[in-house]
């Protein structure tokens, strides 16, 4: 396990390059003021990480290597937004008003971010502990553990609870006792991503993408795979050159499924069959994200894309984000959010690309891509704070 992390930390440091001044490679762009920019409103905000822990015989976790960054995405369920912080403080949020309806220690550090439905909160760690909770009151419902470390969000669905391992597994743990289901697995690759790469759920089947480009539909009554596709071919002489994970959560909606590799391609794929609609050639750390005409991507040099989903074909690029290490976007109404690494959260308009407006969150980096709130979007950056914001 040791050797897999030194990998994907070495992964990570050519991924994310330079971030101060002095340092070797290309540099963040500098932001400029906006003009006019429209206002936003601060719906509520709140952090996870203001208390103390509530067992004297678990310690926080030290800080962060760089390298091994943790990104914690939150999710919203029905009226409530569960997050949780690296030290582990696991919370239920009223969505609306952010007021905390329960707050617990997870007596573990965390190292992804949460997954639930509405019975079931789920979270995991770097050790593969992966902790489930009622999610009316917070109370621990059982523990279990799998093989490796556990960067993405667990999925919970469908009396399942899915969790996605470093090392090339999916465990499939039943949702009310723990009891393993299944398990998924494929063969290691000798470099990795240190990258979160999440499981998205659709009818009776798991989409989850893997290194060496692979993108794989997976049934949930047993495990089993029913198709495999190729997102993008690995190329290069020297191994990193040739890593092309896929990355992000496959994006669904309708009847596609769309997927987009480090190093390597975008594409969108029948999600019955696997068929391809459309690829092209597109790098991004991040993932992609759907709305009803158009497929966003944040690429490996920090420019945000905006492509045709009925083909591919690129709608608008803007570009004066380089090297910010940018999340994936987010569409929310007419504007495409995404954050970056000081912290500052983007509004572009959706039809053209140009800034709409700008949050400053002082939360340190804004690292997991936003949610959507019944009204507005959160963000939550990596010391834990949650910001929930009105456009």
């Amino acid at each position: 396990m040791a050797e897999v992390r030194r990998l994907a930390a070495l992964a990570a440091l050519a991924l994310l390059g330079a971030c101060g001044s002095g340092s070797p490679g290309p540099q963040p762009a500098e932001l400029t003021a906006l003009e006019n920019p429209r206002p936003l409103r601060v719906l509520w905000s709140s952090s996870l990480s203001d208390r103390e822990p509530y067992s004297a015989d678990w310690p926080p976790p030290p800080p962060a290597e760089f390298g091994d960054r943790w990104i914690f995405f939150p999710i919203l369920v029905g009226d409530a937004v569960y997050a949780v912080s690296r030290e582990g403080y696991l919370a239920r949020l009223d969505a609306a008003t952010g007021r905390v309806r329960w707050r617990i220690s997870a007596e573990m550090p965390v190292s992804s971010g949460v997954g639930a439905d509405a019975d079931t909160v789920v979270v995991a760690n770097e050790d593969g502990e992966v902790a489930a909770f009622d999610a009316g009151s917070g109370k621990v419902r059982w523990r279990a553990r799998v093989s490796s470390e556990v960067l993405a969000p667990p999925e919970v669905g469908s009396g399942l609870v899915l969790v996605r391992s470093i090392d090339n597994r999916i465990f499939a743990f039943d949702a009310g006792d723990g009891k393993r289901r299944w398990v998924y697995q494929r063969a290691s690759a000798p470099l990795i991503l240190h990258a979160p790469a999440g499981i998205t759920v659709a009818g009776d089947s798991a989409y989850a993408g893997f290194p060496g480009g692979k993108l794989v539909a997976i049934a949930l009554s047993n495990g089993g795979q029913r198709w495999e596709v190729t997102v993008s071919l690995p190329k290069g002489s020297t191994e990193l050159e040739r890593v092309t994970d896929v990355v992000g959560r496959p994006a669904l909606q309708g009847r596609e499924v769309c997927a987009v590799a480090y190093q390597g391609r975008v594409g969108c794929y029948d999600a019955a069959s696997g068929r391809q609609l459309w690829s092209r050639e597109l790098s991004s750390a991040t993932g992609v994200s759907l709305d009803a005409r158009y497929a966003y991507v944040s690429d490996d040099k920090g420019a945000v894309q905006a492509l045709d989903r009925s083909n591919g074909q690129s709608v608008w690029k803007q570009d004066k984000l380089a090297y910010r290490q940018l999340t994936q976007p987010f569409p929310e109404g007419q504007a495409i959010v995404t954050g970056d690494f000081e912290g500052f959260v983007h509004f572009l308009s959706r039809e053209s690309g140009a800034f709409v407006s700008r949050y400053e969150t002082k939360g340190g980096a804004v690292r997991a891509v936003p949610i959507a709130l019944p009204a507005g979007l959160l963000v939550q950056t990596e010391d834990g704070s949650l910001h929930a914001l009105v456009p």
